[in-house]
């Protein structure tokens, strides 16, 4: 079977759209309609669902997706161990994704260290918040994910990574700095959070739903996108916020920011690696893996 053909298609039904595969592979949108069309052909059966706004698969396609997929995932793990085996350095460009915080800041000094040994290999780090990075894995957009949450997502596979702890980050003069607060105290402190899909939100989220607490609950008013953001309004006397402790370690260090805490709220995690369901992994990735890991056991 064409591998090109299972691949613009698979590509079709992650995009729901044959613009926006063809982007993807590079390719233009007529090549990717006969690709699919070429193989709806040779199956006899009608793949692809072209009657509404978005592309869907029908229930043929959902069945020759998963078996894709692990096809596409097989021809890749033999060419990754061909080449392995051939001794050869690894080169080509390698595209990983991390969520602000911990994942942002640890990989990108790993990553840095890790270019430095592999010179032919181009790595490209793009950070965003973790539901874009869950959402662009699956989509194989990017090789390999760190992120602050696992979010449900049938196109990707979670493993823990590292740990990580938010705290209550606070200006040093604000009356919660370096105390130990209640949550009906919190509402008084003029609470900043970050946007809808950021890993430290979903933390706080989940810690407060078991007490029947939701974020606005606690007076709410400025949600202010990621953690460079939410942390500048903090060093300014904004108001305080949730954040990884990775993420201010210096602002701790120099008293920019002081740490307070919440009572009765367990605020540690994992910081997940993610990976695409179904995937095999190339050996840069493979080797960043086990790269990060040998160096945050140290």
């Amino acid at each position: 079977m064409d591998t090109k053909q299972l691949a613009a298609f698979c590509t079709v039904v992650e995009r729901r759209s044959f613009s926006q595969a063809a982007e993807r592979l590079g390719v233009t949108q007529p090549a990717v309609s006969l690709q699919v069309r070429a193989l709806e052909k040779r199956l006899g059966v009608q793949l692809l669902d072209r009657s509404g706004r978005r592309v869907e698969p029908t229930e043929a396609g959902m069945r020759l997706y998963r078996g894709a997929q692990r096809l596409l995932a097989l021809e890749e793990q033999v060419f990754s161990e061909v080449t392995h085996e051939a001794g050869e350095e690894l080169s080509g460009t390698f595209l990983i994704g991390a969520s602000t915080g911990p994942g942002g800041i640890v990989m990108a000094h790993l990553l840095c260290e890790f270019q430095g040994l592999h010179p032919d290999l181009h790595v490209v780090l793009s950070v965003f918040d973790t539901q874009t990075i869950v959402e662009r894995v699956a989509t194989r957009e990017l090789e390999l994910g760190v992120v602050g949450a696992a979010r449900r997502h049938r196109g990707v596979v979670f493993e823990p990574f590292l740990r990580d702890e938010v705290i209550l980050a606070c200006p040093p003069d604000h009356p919660f700095a370096g105390k130990t607060i209640t949550l009906d105290e919190l509402r008084e402190g003029r609470l900043i959070v970050m946007q809808e899909g950021a890993g430290v939100r979903q933390l706080i989220e989940d810690e407060l739903r078991p007490r029947g607490i939701r974020l606005r609950d606690l007076g709410v008013k400025l949600e202010l996108g990621l953690q460079e953001s939410v942390s500048s309004a903090v060093r300014a006397g904004y108001g305080v916020t949730f954040i990884s402790r990775t993420s201010v370690e210096s602002d701790l260090a120099s008293g920019a920011l002081v740490e307070a805490r919440v009572a009765d709220l367990e605020l540690e995690r994992d910081v997940y690696l993610v990976r695409g369901a179904g995937r095999a992994e190339t050996r840069a990735a493979h080797a960043v893996v086990d790269f990060a890991k040998e160096r945050i056991a140290r």
